[in-house]
């Protein structure tokens, strides 16, 4: 196949699409023949992965992988920013954490040519492994304050030479202003990289745009490749946590009504991407004690700061909710810091997240939780329960679980590695450290069977599922996207 230069997309703002469009062309070119690999040089969420070797990066990225058919590797994403509050983050480089720093330590000048010469050598060997690397920014372009520090906007398509399309909102309002503004702040030096202007989300008539078109082009001097509409019908998984304001928030009638206690710490709210499109399931996020209160199933997800969210919980009442729901019927089962709630305690002496040395759990399993600062992150291959079928999974968590004195093992799942995980007290009682173990049609199964009288659909195939959502997104891009005029940009 012919060599094809490095495309990026770039937005006027942060959450203007760029991930999903990413994604969208990693297919595309799949579907072509070539060979992409997706690339973001720094991002910021509590979605994160686990690669074959054991190493953390983005979700989204690791969705653009699945997306161009390639396995996810930290190169793809070397440098992941994790909230743990509004001013503190964990920094993970190359897959492993190296600490804690806040917004003012991580963005000063001093130290800035270590992390660029580390983002841009990831970025030099994804290059010579794929064809091409589909690069995506962060925020927006024209952050000019954060200019002699910034690592994965403008500096990195320079030292790529990627062809830059600028990605706009048109759904937010403003989209001339936007589009015509972020261009001109960029330096003379900067600008000749912007080759094409890309109008997303649209509603109603893409005729009625028509003359906006060759006005952005006057003004710009630079081609509008695509105005994609607004869609409903495609389920990629989102980048972060603000996709949950879109999600389905109250109990419904005729289904498995499965809750998500909606943390204020949560992470990996993909666990639940799988339930959400099965048919035979109503998901739901809620803080609510009257919604959790007529759930079927409650699922307590992962968390960034587990001791603050377990703390919240019982501030506000949730914890009291969930206890009454699972006395009256309802399945709890919890995943990574879920799981550790669920337990008898928490203890935290060396204080790996904050200042709570120790709290009582839910006490819905008699295990208890030490934090420690080392993390875990590995993709793993597991049995579950009595199952015979290998599942899929991947841990990402600080601490060890362990049954309190006078309790024996009673793992859910069986690990390739011989090791055991999680606690099952009940049939509708466990907890797991496994994320994405609900991703397995065996383990689904099993937690919708008490409820067998509800359903009417069979079994989903969520693997197949995602495969026809991708291929459904790039059809999308190729219907209102001049692809042609895509590639001429990138043809070495």
């Amino acid at each position: 196949m012919q060599k094809l230069s490095p495309l990026m997309f770039m937005g006027t703002g942060s959450d203007v699409g760029k991930s999903i469009i990413t994604a969208g062309f990693c297919r595309i070119f799949k579907q072509d023949g070539y060979h992409p690999a997706p690339f973001k040089a720094q991002n910021m969420a509590n979605n994160s992965y686990a690669t074959q070797e054991g190493l953390e990066i983005g979700r989204a990225q690791a969705v653009q992988a699945e997306a161009a058919g390639v396995a996810c590797h930290t190169d793809m994403n070397p440098l992941l920013l994790k909230p743990s509050s509004d001013h503190t983050c964990q920094v993970v480089l190359n897959g492993k954490p190296i600490g804690n720093q806040n917004a003012y330590q991580y963005f000063r000048t001093e130290g800035r040519e270590v992390l660029r010469k580390e983002v841009n050598s990831a970025f030099d060997r994804l290059a010579s492994r794929y064809n091409p690397v589909v690069m995506e920014g962060a925020g927006s372009i024209s952050e000019i304050n954060l200019r002699a520090v910034d690592l994965v906007n403008m500096p990195m398509a320079m030292h790529a030479n990627a062809s830059v399309i600028l990605v706009a909102d048109i759904d937010r309002g403003g989209v001339f202003a936007s589009v015509y503004g972020s261009i001109m702040l960029l330096t003379e030096e900067e600008r000749p990289y912007v080759k094409g202007i890309l109008i997303n989300k649209f509603r109603g008539d893409i005729r009625l745009f028509e003359p906006g078109i060759k006005m952005l082009e006057d003004l710009c001097g630079i081609p509008v490749v695509g105005v994609v509409p607004y869609y409903k019908d495609i389920h990629i998984e989102e980048e972060d946590s603000v996709a949950l304001h879109t999600k389905q928030i109250q109990a419904s009638h005729g289904k498995v009504n499965v809750v998500v206690v909606l943390l204020r710490h949560l992470s990996n709210f993909t666990d639940f991407n799988r339930l959400e499109q099965d048919p035979r399931v109503h998901l739901y996020y809620s803080s609510n004690v009257d919604e959790i209160a007529q759930a079927d199933i409650i699922l307590i997800p992962g968390s960034k700061s587990t001791l603050d969210d377990l703390y919240e919980l019982r501030r506000n009442g949730v914890a009291q909710s969930i206890l009454s729901a699972h006395r009256s019927g309802a399945t709890v089962v919890g995943i990574c810091g879920g799981y550790q709630m669920m337990g008898q305690e928490i203890c935290d002496p060396d204080h790996v997240e904050g200042s709570i040395e120790r709290l009582p759990g839910l006490g819905l399993l008699p295990v208890s939780t030490q934090m420690l600062g080392e993390k875990v992150t590995r993709q793993v291959k597991f049995k579950f329960l009595d199952g015979s079928s290998w599942c899929d999974g991947y841990e990402i968590h600080m601490g060890v679980t362990t049954p309190v004195e006078g309790y024996q093992e009673s793992p859910i799942n069986y690990l390739q590695t011989g090791t055991k995980d999680g606690y099952k007290a009940s049939d509708n009682c466990f907890g797991t450290y496994i994320h994405g173990i609900l991703d397995n049609a065996e383990v689904i199964d099993y937690l919708l069977k008490p409820y067998a009288s509800k359903l009417t659909e069979t079994t989903f195939d969520y693997a197949a599922f995602k495969e026809q959502q991708y291929d459904k997104l790039a059809d999308h891009l190729r219907q209102y996207v001049n692809i042609e005029q895509v590639y001429s940009l990138i043809k070495q």
